[in-house]
């Protein structure tokens, strides 16, 4: 059975579900939980773009220093460039598990993992000094690269940023926290949550029921494409 909105319906259905309506949520947790995620962005015209989309919600009772202390405990995650709930975890292990072993990766997927074998040398020497040493910002991580990181962009040659990147999509290590805007490395042991894994399947189903219920209306993304979270 179809269901046909009006525009004027389509647009209250979103607003409520980015929870932009008059009733507020109560707490940060609720709000992360509820839109699934929050772009960590350092510019900062205003204010970091987290910590403004959290005082429109929350209102003047909010203080930034809220969030840090959320991402200090571990009640939220960082994960790729986004603060997450701290379950959101277990519903990307059976991906990370995926794209160590090679199955069923897409073209642009298999690049990447092919380009952090090549440097498995610098992915170990950066384990290494993590389990040792960690939390560290990259810039006192092993630099010892063999096949610099190509690219037409900004990433070009960031060799040990680009690897660690990977080396998160791939749950070796993860964001432990932030010294002003630089991020902290440590292993994603020390990091994430110890909670059972969600099978692939039933996990993608449950993120994508989470995000739709964020948007309150959207159109299914007909490919994955490099940066695209759920």
């Amino acid at each position: 059975m179809s269901v046909h909105l009006s525009r004027t319906e389509a647009r209250r259905i979103a607003v409520r579900a980015q929870l932009l309506e008059s009733r507020r949520p109560t707490n940060l947790h609720e709000v992360v939980g509820d839109l699934t995620l929050l772009q960590i962005d350092p510019t900062a015209a205003v204010a970091p773009n987290a910590d403004l989309v959290l005082w429109s919600r929350l209102g003047s009772p909010y203080a930034s220093a809220e969030l840090r202390s959320a991402l200090e405990d571990r009640l939220v995650i960082e994960y790729r460039g986004m603060v997450r709930p701290s379950d959101y975890m277990a519903l990307v292990r059976a991906d990370m598990a995926a794209w160590m072993d090679g199955a069923s990766l897409l073209d642009w997927q298999e690049f990447r993992r092919d380009w952090v074998q090549t440097n498995d040398r610098c992915r170990r020497d950066i384990l290494d000094r993590l389990k040792a040493s960690g939390p560290l910002p990259s810039r006192e991580l092993p630099d010892t690269w063999e096949v610099a990181w190509a690219s037409i962009g900004w990433t070009n040659n960031r060799n040990v940023t680009q690897l660690l990147d990977f080396m998160e999509v791939r749950g070796e290590v993860a964001v432990a926290g932030r010294h002003k805007r630089e991020r902290l490395w440590d292993l994603a042991s020390r990091v994430y949550p110890d909670e059972p894994v969600v099978g692939s399947e039933e996990a993608r189903r449950i993120r994508d029921e989470r995000r739709l219920g964020a948007l309150g209306i959207a159109r299914a993304p007909r490919t994955e494409v490099p940066g695209r979270t759920r």
